[in-house]
């Protein structure tokens, strides 16, 4: 029996000590393992570049490309977001505007956009208006001209990236305070109207976009909305009756200025529009110098020698 006891206990012993070693060994290996692996992050710390493509984008040139080139930006509901497609399509647009100039303009600018139609004289049309609406996104992304011709409101609706536009003018580069300008629909007349062969307005390069204050003077009622609701800054005061005052005031959410996640649903994160125009910056910036670059030439006449 004691020798039995004996065997057992060494067996035992040995058992204990065989574990231990192996636990010093995994030890061990951890620790070299997490050594080598901080030695392999530091390493390559020092191959990476101190900044990234996304912070090689100037922060002027972010601003700026908000509102020159919203359409690149996707849609910040989340149940339509798919980044495969969105990819594919800034890469789609990018080589539609290989093409095609598609100049700067706002809502507010007067354009002439040149397409090409089957039932138009020489199979090309040209029309002639005031941008009174602009939105979608990507190669969806369409703008709304208006213009009064033969005393009739005209508008047609474009998609930017169209294959049928053969070119798009900006005869009047400006701004409006308003988002949008559908109240031009029951406005007077003369403030839709534009001459089909309107010369276009220069403006200086390198001057800030000016931005037209202009009050426009609405119809009689009825109108096509309620545009006493919108808290319009481009229409001359309108007349509220107290009947109406008291239901915008049940109506107003006054709240909804502080709701902080309210904005962030409505807009894509800075971060995300820095990674999104950091992909495609450097070709819209070479698109555009050649664009000034073109049109310098166009405007440049060469001198004639006199007799």
């Amino acid at each position: 029996m004691s020798l039995t006891r004996t065997l057992r206990q060494g067996l035992w012993q040995n058992i204990v000590s065989a574990r231990k070693n192996v636990g010093d060994r995994n030890l061990t290996r951890m620790i070299s393992s997490s050594a080598s692996t901080k030695e392999a992050q530091k390493a390559e710390e020092k191959k990476q570049p101190e900044s990234s493509a996304t912070d090689l984008m100037p922060a002027p040139a972010l601003n700026r490309a908000r509102f020159v080139y919203p359409e690149f930006l996707p849609d910040p509901k989340m149940e339509w977001r798919n980044l495969i497609r969105e990819k594919l399509e800034r890469s789609d647009m990018m080589k539609r505007r290989r093409n095609i100039d598609i100049p700067e303009f706002y809502v507010g600018s007067v354009l002439a956009v040149t397409s090409s139609h089957v039932h138009a004289q020489r199979k090309v049309s040209r029309f002639v208006g005031i941008c009174i609406q602009r939105q979608g996104c990507g190669l969806r992304s369409r703008f709304v001209l208006r213009n009064i011709i033969d005393n009739l409101g005209c508008e047609i609706e474009y998609y930017m990236y169209d294959p049928t536009i053969q070119k798009i003018d900006v005869l009047k580069l400006e701004k409006r305070p308003d988002r949008e300008l559908l109240y031009l629909r029951d406005a007077l007349p003369e403030y839709s109207t534009f001459p089909l062969d309107m010369e276009p307005i220069p403006l200086p390069e390198g001057s800030p976009v000016p931005v037209n204050d202009i009050k426009v003077k609405m119809k009689g009622r009825p109108w096509t909305q309620k545009w006493e609701k919108k808290g319009l800054l481009g229409v001359e005061k309108l007349e509220i009756s107290q009947k109406n005052l008291i239901r915008m005031a049940r109506a107003a959410k006054p709240w909804e200025k502080h709701d902080l996640m309210l904005e962030y649903r409505k807009t894509i994160p800075e971060e995300e529009q820095k990674e999104i125009f950091s992909e495609v910056y450097s070709e819209l910036h070479q698109l555009e110098l050649t664009r000034r670059k073109m049109k310098r030439k166009r405007m440049f006449v060469k001198p004639v020698k006199s007799a």
